[in-house]
């Protein structure tokens, strides 16, 4: 389990959250997924444990911690339930992080401290239909006006995006500028010309909420943006590269939960006269999935401490992440097939953890963009 990464006061959260994953969120994992639906009961779960205020500003009610007590969470649900570990970060790493980093103490005191508290929802808005890994390309414009912006667009494969009522927005004044045009702006639901479309039909993490959001002539007020005009995508950019240590994290805690499941199964399966977990090509597997389990998460934790601690963690995280999250499905595809027939059906939670590991490469920067990111740094360092 790497324990010589956490401290002690790291050890007592995984192992408040460990109890309070198999307690309270374990036991409904399947149902939200067949069902498609955001658990309110969940979500209020993890509020009155304190889980949003991870690494945010202690002044507007944050915990304190860093990045890496936020994995710690998010690999911790994620072992039972990747759906409400992807609510759980983007609350926290993708809505939270960039007003708890970027926002003044106006801002913060207006939407961080509802976040933090658990009281309002948080989304962070950037894909857009037509682009994706080239966020720069984006097509929604906040239009200049007298006192602020008028904001006018869509964003889809929002999480919580038809839940959410904090909504943290990325639009361009200027496609001309590309980059350089970029504003970060927060929008609450329930402004005028906001409307938003539930996504269903998700091959995995089926029990979060995804949603495309419209905007259509959104008055918005200057004092709704974060930091400068022209720093949206600095902010966007800087968002990213901390919340993808949390995806890292949850890719492990899905390997984690499905690697515990196909050694169970190992043990209890008999074949030809005893449990399959004796036959040498299982043994393999085993071994193969226990490595690359290991391994990713110490590439998370190695990311994260790099990040609380100061130091350059760019590189490292785009590792953890690309590496983590192909890992994940590697060892959830091999638990399917330890299953055998068993791995293909729905009680099995095999086939919940393979469904929910596929997204890990693509989503918060695919695996693509992360080797292109890996590359750009080695090159700048040889």
């Amino acid at each position: 389990m790497a324990d010589i990464m956490l401290n002690e006061e790291e050890r007592m959260l995984r192992a408040a959250v460990r109890e309070f994953a198999e307690r309270d969120v374990a036991p409904h994992a399947s149902a939200i997924d067949e069902a498609e639906y955001f658990s309110m009961d969940t979500w209020k779960g993890m509020a009155r444990m304190g889980l949003f205020g991870l690494a945010l500003d202690p002044k507007f009610g944050g915990g304190g911690g860093g990045i890496k007590s936020v994995a710690v969470v998010t690999e911790e649900i994620a072992r039972v339930c990747a759906a409400t570990a992807v609510t759980y970060l983007v609350q926290v790493a993708l809505a939270g992080y960039p007003i708890s980093t970027f926002g003044n103490d106006k801002q913060k005191a207006r939407w961080l401290a509802p976040i933090i508290s658990g009281e309002t929802i948080g989304a962070f808005c950037l894909t857009e239909p037509t682009s994706g890994s080239d966020a720069a390309a984006a097509s929604t414009i906040a239009k200049k006006v007298n006192g602020g912006y008028s904001l006018s667009g869509s964003k889809t494969f929002i999480t919580n995006g038809s839940v959410g009522n904090t909504l943290v927005v990325f639009a361009t004044t200027d496609r001309k500028l590309k980059h350089k045009g970029f504003v970060s702006l927060v929008l609450d639901r329930q402004m005028k010309g906001i409307t938003a479309q539930k996504i269903t039909g998700k091959m995995g993490i089926r029990g979060s909420d995804t949603a495309t959001i419209f905007f259509d002539n959104v008055e918005v007020p200057e004092d709704h943006r974060l930091g400068n005009e022209g720093d949206g995508f600095k902010v966007a950019m800087q968002t990213l590269d901390h919340s993808r240590i949390a995806i890292a994290a949850q890719a492990v805690g899905i390997a984690q939960g499905a690697y515990e499941e196909a050694v169970r199964h190992a043990k209890q399966r008999q074949a030809f006269g005893k449990a399959i977990a004796e036959f040498q090509a299982i043994q393999f597997y085993l071994a193969d999935m226990a490595m690359r389990l290991e391994a990713s998460r110490l590439l998370t934790y190695q990311a994260a401490t790099l990040k609380d601690s100061g130091q350059p963690f760019v590189k490292h995280a785009s590792m953890a992440k690309a590496f983590a999250s192909e890992s994940s499905v590697f060892i959830t595809d091999r638990a399917v097939q330890i299953f055998g027939g068993y791995g293909y059906i729905r009680e099995a939670k095999v086939e919940r953890f393979y469904r929910d590991a596929r997204v890990t490469p693509i989503y918060e920067g695919t695996s693509e963009i992360q080797r292109l990111m890996i590359t750009r740094y080695l090159l700048q360092e040889t």
